[in-house]
């Protein structure tokens, strides 16, 4: 049988107008700025005069990835059209894709099959222009840092020192380390720079991390660029960057609407990475999901012991949310590679090798339900190939921990796929939870990251490299210690090393640097050989992308 690619799905459905879609989520026109017939940004005024109370919080997150696919975001749009054809007045809140995956190996992030959010090639391409504005500002910040230190340096900033990078939207590895300034005197200062990729630098995290113009600037003139010859941070408010950066910003930062291919409303707003950034859609955009719908869906990237972690230790603290239930995404076939398959034989039924890979569920599940203490349910993506032995290992064991598995066909059959798993949300979504971190911003920076490793990675422990204990003696000693740690570690392990599968035991984490992200308010502790400029693959998807004489676009998934 011959499928439709997600792109040609997307195509033959016909989408209502955003006018449309505006009035289902009881969006006045007066908030909104269309951009097209199916795009529009929402003011976020309508945060603070909408009279509505706050829905549901459910946060769909899944097992530790692997190439044979979770399908996360799949699950969280084909969830949010369960919910509305059960009944419920839902809102589904996304981020938006980052042009790198696109254009290498992972793909976009509409979602796939018939639960996808649509225009998917605009979504997945230029959208609003959100990602060129976060760049924008992030390279004024550059640029004007450079030119203080050429017009006579009076901040006595330290040009060795300097901690912030210029950034793109595009996998570039040609760009992660460059030396710049070079050709004279009148082509600025010599000196060692470098890029990230647009989605991990620290302007998106504030970006999505700010709840209104006014914190967006408060965070803004936080930012850490870099330090003075006698060790003194400085700051992007010190070279008075904040306004024209928050200029830039402003419009960026109202929440993208579109629809999901069932019509259900959708905010796809801001995209950090979770292996390196905080991995969640904007708080603006979450706020105002709840605001509207009285169930609002959204997710966090990666597995668990990344986007949830994040989520929850991070966005939850700051924004005040406390979700009402949380969903783990599986596969059969996943849990199968995590037992030590091959992606080749997948197809065929192996138990063994199942029953090896169902801890790392097992684990991700646990961690949701004991250390944060939430109400959870696992959805199991099935794929024509999975058996009912298999499946019913799959039950059996997480009925052991006392959460109930739904199997979930949103890929195929979109909302009425999503149905079971919709009334099983509903249900989670009326117990009573006691949510927790997994950690307190009173611990010591090392206290916090030690607390991730055992509590939420199932490690023994952390060793810091000199370069990492110096640097956190220093960030203490500049008051840094008590916000929240943004582990940047490997996605396809709970350690940081990517070749330990499964749920690994007796392991311990190397933190070989940290940094603070100050704007955002968290820290950063790199592990691993974890790089904020990924590049592209031997045979990136951009390859196989075109688009035709009348404008139509082919190849995007």
């Amino acid at each position: 049988m011959a499928y439709l690619s997600d792109i040609e799905i997307a195509q033959a459905t016909e989408m209502e107008h955003i006018t449309k879609i505006a009035e289902k989520a009881g969006i006045d026109e007066k908030y909104m700025e269309q951009y097209g017939r199916y795009k529009a940004k929402i003011d976020y005024s309508l945060l603070d005069e909408s009279k509505r109370g706050e829905g549901k919080l459910i946060l769909v997150t899944a097992i530790t990835p692997t190439p044979a696919g979770e399908g996360k975001t799949t699950t969280t749009i084909g969830l949010a059209d369960g919910l509305k054809r059960i009944g419920k007045n839902v809102m589904v809140a996304l981020r938006e894709p980052s042009l790198g995956p696109v254009f290498g190996i992972k793909g976009g992030a509409a979602g796939g099959g018939y639960a996808q959010v649509v225009p998917m090639e605009d979504i997945n391409l230029h959208f609003t222009g959100d990602f060129h504005a976060i760049g924008a500002a992030n390279n004024l910040l550059a640029a004007m840092l450079d030119n203080h230190i050429y017009q006579g340096n009076s901040l006595n900033i330290d040009p060795r020192r300097i901690t912030w990078k210029r950034c793109v939207d595009m996998n570039d590895r040609q760009l992660r380390f460059v030396t710049d300034g070079l050709g004279g005197r009148v082509s600025g200062t010599p000196r060692e720079d470098g890029y990230d990729i647009t989605v991990a630098s620290e302007i998106m995290a504030v970006f999505c991390l700010a709840s209104s113009i006014d914190d967006l600037k408060a965070r803004l003139s936080r930012i850490v660029v870099g330090y003075t010859y006698d060790e003194k941070p400085v700051t992007a408010g010190d070279l008075k960057a904040v306004g024209a950066m928050a200029a830039l910003l402003k419009d960026a930062l109202k929440p993208n609407l579109v629809q999901t291919l069932e019509g259900t409303p959708a905010f796809v707003h801001g995209g950090p990475f979770a292996n390196i950034a905080h991995g969640c859609n904007s708080v603006i955009a979450t706020k105002m999901a709840m605001k509207l719908g009285d169930y609002a869906v959204t997710e966090a990237g990666f597995g668990a012991d990344l986007g949830a972690e994040k989520f929850l230790d991070i966005k939850c603290r700051y924004a005040g949310l406390n979700p009402s239930a949380v969903v783990m995404v599986a596969t059969v076939r996943a849990l199968k590679m995590h037992g030590g398959m091959a992606k080749t034989e997948l197809g065929n039924e192996n138990l063994a090798a199942l029953e090896a890979g169902i801890p790392n569920l097992l684990r991700h599940v646990s961690n949701i339900k004991n250390v944060y203490k939430l109400p959870c349910v696992v959805a199991v993506n099935r794929f024509p190939t999975d058996t009912d032995a298999e499946i019913n290992l799959v039950i059996e064991k997480c009925k052991a921990l006392g959460v109930n598995v739904v199997l979930s066909t949103v890929w195929a059959d979109g909302g009425k796929g999503g149905m079971a798993l919709a009334e099983e949300v509903v249900r989670l979504c009326e117990e009573k939870n006691d949510f927790s971190f997994s950690y307190e911003l009173e611990d010591s920076i090392e206290e916090k990251i030690e607390k991730i490793v055992k509590r939420v990675y199932g490690g023994v422990g952390v060793t810091f490299a000199p370069a990492a204990k110096k640097e956190i003696d220093k960030l203490a000693s500049l008051g840094f210690d008590k916000i929240p740690v943004c582990m940047a570690k490997t996605q396809y392990s709970f350690s940081d090393d990517p070749a330990k599968l499964g749920a690994p035991e007796g392991f311990t984490v190397t933190v070989r640097n940290v940094k603070v992200s100050a704007g955002a308010g968290f820290i950063v502790a790199l592990t691993g050989d974890i790089m904020t400029m990924p590049g592209l693959p031997k045979v990136p998807a951009a390859e196989k992308i075109d688009v035709d004489s009348n404008g139509k676009i082919s190849g995007l998934f």
